[in-house]
C-alpha cells in the first residue's frame, strides 16, 4: 500500500488560506457575541454562525470533504463562508478590517482556484 499523502506538497498559499479559514469563523464568532444582545441571541449566533461556517466548510470545501464539489461549487461555499466574514467585520464597525481581509481572500482564492483548474 502507498501512502498519497506523501506526495502532497503545502506551499505559502495553504498555509495563508488555512490562516483565512481560521480568521473567518472566529470573525463570525466574535460578530455573534458582540454584535448581539446578550445572553440571547448573542450566544446562540456566537456559537451558531461558527458551528454553521464550519460545517459547511467541512461537507464541501475542505480537503477531505463529505460531498465531492467541481472547483465552482467550491467557490460558492468559500465565497459564502469569507463573505459573511468580511460582512461581519463592516457591521462591527471595522471596515478597514472587512476590506484587507476580503482582498486577501479574494487573492488567495483566486491562486488556488488557478492551480485548481490547471
Amino acid at each position: 500500500m502507498t501512502d498519497t499523502r506523501a506526495s502532497v506538497t503545502i506551499g505559502p498559499n495553504d498555509v495563508l488560506r488555512f490562516v483565512l479559514e481560521l480568521f473567518a469563523f472566529v470573525s463570525l464568532g466574535i460578530w455573534g457575541f458582540v454584535a448581539w444582545p446578550l445572553p440571547w441571541p448573542g450566544v446562540l449566533i456566537g456559537l451558531g454562525a461558527p458551528a454553521l461556517a464550519i460545517l459547511a466548510w467541512a461537507l464541501f470545501r475542505s480537503p477531505r470533504a463529505v460531498f465531492t464539489l467541481d472547483p465552482f461549487g467550491k467557490a460558492v461555499v468559500e465565497i459564502a463562508v469569507f463573505g459573511a466574514a468580511a460582512l461581519a467585520w463592516w457591521d462591527l464597525g471595522q471596515p478597514v478590517v472587512a476590506g484587507v481581509f476580503a482582498v486577501v481572500a479574494t487573492v488567495s482564492g483566486v491562486i488556488s482556484g488557478r492551480k485548481e483548474l490547471a
